[in-house]
């Protein structure tokens, strides 16, 4: 079942993060309260996630991942995994050795951009 990249990073974000509030879901993917509302419900139709109330705030709905959306996520997985290793393939010794170089210098700067991101 194809889902939209701002579906399978909202499915993404909850399965590593835990249940979150419709609001904190919407700030995240940088789209307006209704338009994730609007995601959230089809997601819950397709019962990839659920909604539950807030145990702290009963007036608040927190989204979480079922097992169907986890499901998903892994199947997403593991075709990019295959897609990347055909691509892979393609490359000479030396072009693999020139990106695994690349990636050992890119990935660490990646990495500590993305971190003082979150702690933004």
């Amino acid at each position: 079942m194809p889902v939209s990249l701002t579906a399978a990073a909202t499915l993404s974000y909850l399965d590593r993060n835990g249940p979150e509030r419709l609001s904190v879901l919407a700030s995240r993917q940088s789209v307006t309260q209704p338009s994730m509302t609007q995601l959230v419900r089809r997601l819950e139709r397709e019962g990839l996630v659920h909604r539950a109330a807030d145990d702290h705030d009963g007036r608040a709905v927190r989204v979480a991942v079922t097992d169907a959306g986890r499901a998903l996520l892994a199947e997403r997985r593991r075709l990019r995994r295959e897609r990347l290793t055909e691509l892979l393939g393609t490359l000479s010794p030396g072009e693999l050795r020139d990106l695994t170089r690349i990636a050992g210098e890119f990935l660490p700067l990646l990495r500590r951009l993305l971190q003082s991101e979150a702690g933004e």
